[in-house]
């Protein structure tokens, strides 16, 4: 029997390695077969990238909201903004346009910082009674993830119970037309197939990952991310980072979304102090380099960083980026074994001095030392103390297993080895 014979034989499977847009298509021998061939000689890939079908970058670009309404002939506008948007008048910043343009829409806030599947459920008999024919997303990812799921359920009613959704669910029909204008640097939701729901029954988030859920239009403008404060601004900088570095070192990564990530780690690690202090310049620079993070994070996937963060912020409401910031170089240690030869680009990208002339072990730590450097430089604390209980840890290392961000990590992983990990974190 040929080589090709036998991988079909015994790899009659198609894993989708990643469930995320650059879909890795990957048939691979067993276990058993792997000893005779290297695994490198049986995998067939298509790489397959997802964007949004227009995006509008730069100061002013919300005015462009009101013409893409138009040009389609959208009636009514379903517009999701959480309550801390619409009280500080950030939100109104794009109904206002809408109001002079003579469209009409309706507002749904009720939406946490980690959004429950009670605030999706919520929104859709929202959005049933009030006659809107299209989304705009307004905010970080709560805001972005509950419009995503939002738009999701209103064009496959099978998924009302919204936990169905989790991992790669079957839809069939692409969500309700989406306009996504984000007000945070980090989450990069408006260019993304995957959004996430916290269970509040089950204690844990789970993350939804769908080429149907993609934004049609994104509008990311620094302007609308100028009246963040400090600590929103450093926590989701640093979640933006971690996408970028996360998706660079990941399994499923290509020649492409290196592209992208190795871009993103520049633009960021250039802008994300001055975005703090508010600079025009900072908060352009991580308007980009955000958003260019999710170009490839989206498309490749991301790692335990994100897995083990994900049930801090299910447990303990602890805001995603802060708790990726803390979690980030912990990962980053853990992945040095296997990963540690890529690191060397992140930290030229980061702008470590020296870099080159240093062996493959320094330049490694240099980079991990330079992610501390910056985490510390805008305020992220250094560890878990005050966040992280003992008694916890055992199901938050299950749930990190359970995570579909885990199979992207470089590093194969278990529960046990992840209980150690948050445990150095104490």
């Amino acid at each position: 029997m040929s080589i090709f014979l036998e991988v079909l034989h015994l790899a009659f499977s198609v894993t989708f390695f990643l469930p995320f847009g650059f879909v890795n298509i990957i048939t691979k021998a067993q276990k058993a077969f792997e000893f005779k061939y290297s695994w490198k000689e049986f995998f067939i890939m298509a790489n397959r990238i997802m964007l949004n079908q227009t995006s509008y970058h730069g100061a002013g670009a919300i005015q462009e909201i009101a013409n893409e309404a138009k040009a389609h002939g959208f009636k009514k506008a379903f517009v999701c903004s959480d309550p801390d948007l619409v009280k500080f008048k950030v939100t109104a910043k794009v109904t206002d346009i809408l109001t002079a343009n003579g469209l009409d829409y309706e507002l749904y806030s009720d939406i946490k910082a980690n959004p429950t599947i009670q605030n999706v459920q919520h929104g859709v008999e929202a959005f049933k009674a009030s006659g809107a024919d299209y989304l705009i997303a307004i905010g970080g990812g709560s805001s972005m993830d509950t419009a995503k799921a939002i738009g999701i359920i209103i064009n496959n009613p099978e998924f009302a119970d919204v936990r169905s959704l989790e991992g790669v669910a079957p839809t069939k029909k692409h969500a309700v037309f989406t306009i996504a204008v984000p007000t945070t640097a980090g989450t990069a939701a408006e260019v993304t197939i995957n959004y996430v729901i916290t269970d509040v029954e089950k204690k844990r988030k789970f993350v939804c990952v769908d080429t149907n859920d993609i934004p049609e239009i994104a509008v990311v403008d620094p302007d609308m991310m100028s009246s963040m404060p400090k600590g929103l601004t450093a926590a989701t900088g640093m979640d933006a980072l971690t996408h970028a570095i996360e998706g660079y070192i990941t399994k499923g990564h290509c020649t492409i979304s290196d592209m992208f990530h190795l871009e993103a780690i520049k633009l960021i690690s250039e802008n994300l102090r001055g975005a703090v202090q508010n600079t025009p310049e900072g908060r352009e620079g991580m308007a980009l380099g955000q958003y260019i993070a999710g170009m490839g994070f989206s498309n490749v996937g991301l790692g335990i960083v994100h897995s083990m963060a994900h049930g801090l912020s299910a447990l303990y409401d602890t805001p995603h980026g802060v708790a990726c910031a803390i979690l980030l170089p912990v990962g980053l240690e853990y992945n040095k074994t296997v990963a540690g030869e890529r690191y060397r680009a992140v930290g030229k990208a980061m702008g470590v001095k020296g870099i080159d002339e240093m062996n493959d072990a320094q330049a490694a730590d240099a980079t991990i030392a330079a992610v501390k450097q910056l985490s510390a430089d805008v305020g992220i604390p250094a560890n878990l103390n005050g966040i992280l209980k003992e008694e916890d840890i055992q199901f938050l290392a299950e749930s990190a297993f359970a995570d579909a961000c885990r199979p992207g990590n470089p590093r194969d992983t278990s529960v046990e080895e992840i209980v150690e990990l948050y445990k150095s974190q104490l």
